[in-house]
């Protein structure tokens, strides 16, 4: 009798858990939710902020690499928007029938060479030298940032001297925590990375030349499996508002201003 009481609130206990959990994943009606590259990750923290402190819809953050949120997407997460490093992933879920009208790039981003470690870097070749042992990159199957370190490389003709010291982490994230606890003597990384509050100033880098490795092009679209259109619309036009813009510039990234008056209401 006992057992059977106990067991009966064993498995009340384990239904109230398992309610609790659902509740928090599911979308709220006054929220939408954000998918983004990692590369993004600072400055879009940072949009949030001043789009809600204007009076927008409240927004759930979620990073990671653009292939990862990708699959993730395919497999129906309910994001509303999807910010990507380049502009495959976008098309591929625009061929998926994923997406609400066309993608649309928005920011133009570069790769940079980072270390704690290293004194000072001045060149991409000295990566070949004895005291550097290992190189983060973001893996490059999933990860632009990734793609374009590896393609830098190749330029340079380092890549098969070096794929032994090569350390690939799951998204650019992953690939700054190596850096920054000197997991790694050096990596690739974005300059928004280390234009961001908190990392800005910390360590040395140097810009990757930009003959190096194809023009990182980012774009976002809107998503089929979101619940919020009207929210995801009102937040695309604060992020090419003047100060959306701006906070873009701040963190090291192209803009495009040729597409400000192409109208998304039709989404």
């Amino acid at each position: 009798m006992i057992l059977s009481l106990q067991c009966r609130r064993l498995n009340y206990s384990l239904g109230l858990l398992y309610c609790v959990i659902l509740v928090s994943c599911v979308p709220q009606k006054h929220s939408f939710t954000i998918a983004a590259a990692a590369n993004t990750h600072y400055v879009m923290r940072e949009l949030i902020d001043r789009y809600e402190e204007q009076g927008g819809v409240k927004a759930h953050l979620v990073v990671g690499s653009s292939g990862q949120l990708t699959a993730q997407i395919i497999q129906g997460a309910p994001y509303d928007l999807f910010f990507s490093a380049d502009m495959r992933y976008p098309q591929v879920l625009s061929s998926n029938e994923l997406t609400e009208g066309e993608l649309t790039t928005y920011a133009k981003g570069y790769l940079v060479l980072w270390s704690m470690v290293v004194d000072s870097i001045s060149e991409i070749k000295s990566l070949a030298g004895p005291l550097i042992e290992q190189i983060a990159i973001a893996n490059p199957q999933t990860a632009p940032y990734g793609r374009a370190a590896q393609q830098a490389l190749q330029y340079f003709n380092l890549l098969p001297d070096l794929e032994h010291k090569l350390v690939f982490g799951e998204s650019i994230s992953q690939t700054n925590q190596f850096i920054l606890s000197e997991a790694a003597d050096v990596g690739f990384t974005a300059k928004s990375v280390i234009l961001s509050k908190g990392i800005q100033g910390k360590g040395y880098w140097m810009e990757v030349p930009t003959e190096s490795y194809a023009a990182i092009e980012q774009a976002f679209v809107v998503l089929k499996t979101g619940h919020q259109p009207q929210a995801s619309i009102d937040f695309v036009k604060f992020l090419r508002s003047d100060l959306g813009t701006s906070i873009l510039r701040k963190y090291g990234y192209d803009t495009y201003t040729n597409d400000a008056d192409r109208p998304i209401d039709n989404l």
